[in-house]
């Protein structure tokens, strides 16, 4: 029996929320439902958690395996690896430092690495690091750096491809360096301070660097593009630039951290609010500290094309415009993350207090994730809280 397509499926949803007087738990299983179950089957995905958040009701949804060696279900306890959307907690903790006044983001990362003292890197800012806008440092940790000395000898002789700030280049290098500067001047390891800083005061009890053999059995089985089970393999920047593994209610906890209204102590209340400010506008996103938005609502192909290939692998011209306040237009925030047996993608409205957390055990592509989050989103915004059309 053929299957229906996703973009017909968008319509029914859009067609269920709209006839509710408000986009209550019924309404939304029947859309979270009528989006994930066919993008499973169109995509070969095992198994998948999601989560969503409406005007704070919370929802989350379990569907397949978790290994397809063992068939254990997908249950609330079980870790996804996130990919690149650790780098979130990277530019969190960066913010963070600066609230607390320990960090300045105008700052050069030399300033709180002697080591690169007197480098390129000295005219680089912590703030470009974090918006992708350093000068041209590269997406991958060259083969050739195993260790900090070969690290430092690689910074030493690097030089910008651009000048900085001037055009938008995805690096997990850069993210690295921030994450690197940010626990330097921290006085305390990057993973450290993560768990201290983010994960603790956040309640995110299952999310982690390293999983603790007590939640092995929690870890889900990654599946490749080809179907073959890999999980991750630590290496340089790792941790900074995609090694959080994460169930879906931890990071839905994230994602409404960085909404109006949350109960947070100062300095993370002010850094959640920083990371989301745009900085530059790079083809049609706005960068904010690794998170990218959109105007609200947003179209499908503009946010296809703000997490097109081309955004992730070519050198992109950036234009200073920040940073925007968060009142001054509704927004949605999102931000990939792969690895190459996992697939996730978050994006929220923080205005609408709407979101969602999408987390598969199979790198399936970035388009279909949008898609699929862009429908439930759409959907689920369809009415306001109160009931009335928009």
């Amino acid at each position: 029996m053929r299957m229906p397509k996703l973009s017909a499926l968008v319509f029914a949803c859009v067609a269920i929320a709209a006839q509710a007087a408000s986009p209550g738990p019924e309404a939304a299983d029947a859309v979270v439902d009528g989006v994930m179950r066919p993008l499973m089957r169109e995509h070969g995905i095992p198994g998948m958690s999601v989560a969503i958040t409406i005007n704070g009701r919370d929802r989350i949804y379990h569907y397949g395996i978790a290994s397809k060696d063992s068939g254990a279900a997908v249950t609330d306890s079980t870790l996804f690896e996130i990919g690149s959307v650790s780098k979130t907690f990277t530019a969190v903790l960066a913010a963070h430092a600066e609230a607390r006044g320990v960090l300045a983001l105008s700052e050069s990362p030399s300033a709180y690495l002697p080591a690169l003292r007197g480098t390129a890197l000295d005219q680089v800012t912590l703030l470009q690091l974090a918006t992708h806008t350093g000068g041209g440092l590269p997406l991958q940790v060259p083969d050739a750096i195993g260790d900090d000395e070969s690290l430092q000898a690689y910074f030493h002789a690097w030089r910008p491809a651009s000048p900085p700030g001037g055009q938008r280049v995805y690096s997990n290098l850069g993210t690295g360096l921030l994450g690197m500067a940010t626990a330097a001047a921290s006085g305390e390891p990057f993973e450290t301070a993560v768990e201290r800083r983010i994960f603790r005061p956040l309640g995110m009890q299952s999310s982690f660097f390293q999983v603790p053999d007590s939640r092995r059995k929690d870890y889900a089985q990654g599946y490749t593009k080809q179907d073959a089970p890999i999980r991750l393999r630590p290496g340089m920047f790792w941790a900074e630039a995609y090694g959080v593994r994460s169930n879906a209610a931890d990071l839905l906890r994230f994602v409404k951290a960085h909404m109006p209204g949350t109960r947070l102590d100062p300095p993370l209340r002010q850094a959640v609010a920083a990371v989301q400010q745009a900085r530059h506008r790079a083809g049609e996103l706005g960068q904010g500290l690794v998170w990218e938005t959109y105007p609200w609502p947003a179209t499908l192909d503009r946010l296809l094309a703000g997490n097109a290939d081309a955004m992730v692998y070519d050198a992109v011209e950036a234009e200073w415009i920040g940073p925007a306040r968060r009142d001054e237009a509704e927004v949605v925030v999102n931000k990939t993350g792969s690895t190459n047996g996992f697939a996730a993608y978050v994006a929220f409205v923080p205005s609408r207090r709407l979101g969602i957390v999408m987390l598969a055990n199979r790198n399936y592509p970035a388009a279909a994730r949008i898609r699929a989050a862009h429908a439930v989103l759409t959907a689920l915004d369809a009415r306001d809280g109160n009931g009335r059309g928009r």
